[in-house]
C-alpha cells in the first residue's frame, strides 16, 4: 500500500460544533495536521478584530480549515463516489488543497497583509512548496504532488473541478465559514441549507454545477453571504478595530524606520518592516506575538505608538461617521488642517476606512475579471446561469455595494484644555 492510499488503523475525529465530526481516515491527512505549521492556524483568529464586537468569536483558522476539509471529504466521498464525470484520481490532491487553503494567513489576517502588503494566498504557497514540516508530507505522496496542491489554491490546476470545490461563488471554503461565523458570533444570518446543497451539487465537465432543483437553496446561501458580510464581516465597529490595529503597525513600522529605541526590539517584525520577509519568520509570528508587543508598546515613549496600542488592547476604540467621497471629498482636507493646527497628527487619528462587497455576479464578455458562475443542471443535461433562473439572485447579481466611513478619536476631541476651541470646531466639521 502506498503512502497516498494509506489508511489509519482506526479513524480519528474531531468534535465541531458545525459539522458535528469531522472526519479522519488518510494517513496523509492526519500527519498533515500534526505538522507545525497547520498546528500554528490555531493561534490566528478566523474573524481578525471581530471579538472586540462579538465576544464569542474567538474561533481559529484551525477549525475553518478543518470544516472545510470534512465538507470537501462529504462531497467527494458521499456525493460524488459513484459519478463518472468525477475523477476518483484527484480525491487526495482535493482533500489536502482544502485542508491547506488557508496557511498562508498572517496574524489578524487581512488587517496585517492590508499593512505589509502582503498576499496570504502566495505564502500559503510559499508554505507548501518550502522547507516545511507540510511539504515534507506532501513529498512523500509524490515530488510533484506540493505542487499540484499548490496549483490547486493558485486556481492554475489542470482539474477545474477540483478547484471549484476549493474556491468558487459556492465553494467549501464560504460554506463553512459562513456557518462556523454565524455560530461563534451568535447571529442567525448565515445559516442556511447546507444538506440540501451537497445533495444537488455534481460534477459536469471542468466545474461544479448544482441540479436546478437545488436553486432556492442556493438563493437562501448567496443571501447569506449578503447579510453575514454587513452584518458581521463590515461591522463599523470591528473595522475601527481594525483601523486601530493597521495604525498601531504603521508607527510602529514608521518609528523602525526612523531609528527610534525601542525599549523592547521588535525583533519579530523587523523582517516585516523592510519589507523582506523570510518564510521561517512567517511562520513563527502569530497572534499571541502581535498581541504581547501591544503590551511592550503601552510602556514606550512614543505617544502615538503607546496611545494606540493601550486602545486596541483595551478596547478604546474610535468612534465614526458616514462618508460620501462624491459629496463630501473636501471634508478630509478641512479636518486635515484643523488637525495641524491642533497638535494632532491625521495620520493616525483621521483614517477614511472603505469597504465594498459583490455578492453575486458572473463573467461578461469583455470584462478582465472573469467571475465563474453558478450554473444549475436542467433535467434535460442543459446548464442556465443562476441569476437566469432565480428572480432574487437576478436582482442582486453584478451590484456592488461599497461603504464608506471617517473614523477618529471622539474621547481626545472631547477633552479640555489647550486648544479645545480646534477641537471643538473638529467635531463641528465631522458632524456637519
Amino acid at each position: 500500500m502506498s503512502y497516498a492510499t494509506k489508511k489509519l488503523a482506526e479513524e480519528k475525529v474531531f468534535k465541531d460544533p458545525v459539522h458535528r465530526y469531522v472526519h479522519v481516515r488518510d494517513q496523509v491527512i492526519w500527519d498533515l495536521i500534526a505538522t507545525r505549521e497547520f498546528q500554528r492556524l490555531r493561534r490566528i483568529k478566523q474573524l481578525g478584530t471581530t471579538y472586540l464586537v462579538f465576544h464569542g468569536a474567538e474561533h481559529s483558522r484551525f477549525s475553518h480549515s478543518l470544516g472545510v476539509y470534512e465538507i470537501t471529504r462529504r462531497v467527494i466521498d458521499d456525493v460524488f463516489v459513484s459519478d463518472d464525470q468525477w475523477d476518483k484520481q484527484e480525491r487526495l490532491v482535493a482533500l489536502c488543497a482544502a485542508l491547506l487553503h488557508d496557511l498562508g494567513h498572517g496574524p489578524f489576517s487581512h488587517s496585517f497583509e492590508h499593512v505589509f502588503h502582503l498576499d496570504h494566498e502566495a505564502y500559503t504557497r510559499f508554505i507548501i512548496l518550502g522547507d516545511t514540516e507540510v511539504n515534507a508530507v506532501l513529498r512523500k505522496v509524490s515530488e510533484d504532488f506540493p505542487q499540484k496542491v499548490s496549483d490547486v489554491i493558485e486556481k492554475t490546476y489542470e482539474n477545474q473541478q477540483v478547484v471549484s470545490l476549493i474556491s468558487s461563488q459556492i465553494d467549501a471554503d464560504r460554506m463553512d465559514y459562513l456557518q462556523r461565523d454565524a455560530y461563534f458570533t451568535g447571529v442567525s444570518y448565515g445559516q442556511f441549507d447546507m444538506e440540501r446543497i451537497l445533495r444537488v451539487m455534481r460534477p459536469h465537465e471542468d466545474q461544479i454545477v448544482i441540479k436546478e432543483t437545488g436553486m432556492h437553496a442556493i438563493e437562501d446561501y448567496i443571501m447569506s453571504r449578503y447579510q453575514m458580510y454587513w452584518q458581521v464581516y463590515f461591522h463599523p465597529v470591528s473595522r475601527s478595530a481594525e483601523v486601530i490595529l493597521r495604525k498601531t503597525l504603521e508607527r510602529a513600522q514608521q518609528l523602525y524606520h526612523e531609528k527610534y529605541t525601542f525599549k523592547y526590539p521588535p525583533n519579530p517584525f523587523v523582517s516585516f518592516f523592510e519589507g523582506k520577509v523570510d518564510l521561517e519568520q512567517y511562520i513563527e509570528l502569530d497572534e499571541n506575538i502581535v498581541l504581547a508587543y501591544f503590551h511592550f508598546w503601552t510602556e514606550e515613549d512614543d505617544a502615538i505608538l503607546k496611545d494606540l496600542s493601550s486602545r486596541f488592547l483595551n478596547r478604546r476604540l474610535f468612534q465614526y461617521i458616514e462618508y460620501d467621497p462624491g459629496k463630501d471629498f473636501t471634508k478630509i482636507l478641512e479636518l486635515e488642517k484643523l488637525y495641524e493646527q491642533a497638535g494632532l497628527d491625521s495620520k493616525y487619528y483621521l483614517v477614511h476606512d472603505s469597504t465594498s462587497d459583490l455578492p453575486y455576479d458572473f463573467y461578461r464578455p469583455g470584462e478582465e475579471e472573469g467571475r465563474i458562475p453558478i450554473h444549475l443542471l436542467k433535467s434535460s443535461g442543459e446548464l442556465s446561469e443562476l441569476s437566469r433562473s432565480s428572480a432574487i439572485v437576478e436582482a442582486i447579481s453584478g451590484k456592488r455595494r461599497y461603504d464608506h466611513k471617517i473614523y477618529f478619536p471622539e474621547d481626545v476631541l472631547l477633552e479640555n484644555g489647550k486648544k479645545r476651541t480646534l477641537r471643538k470646531q473638529i467635531l463641528e466639521v465631522l458632524n456637519r
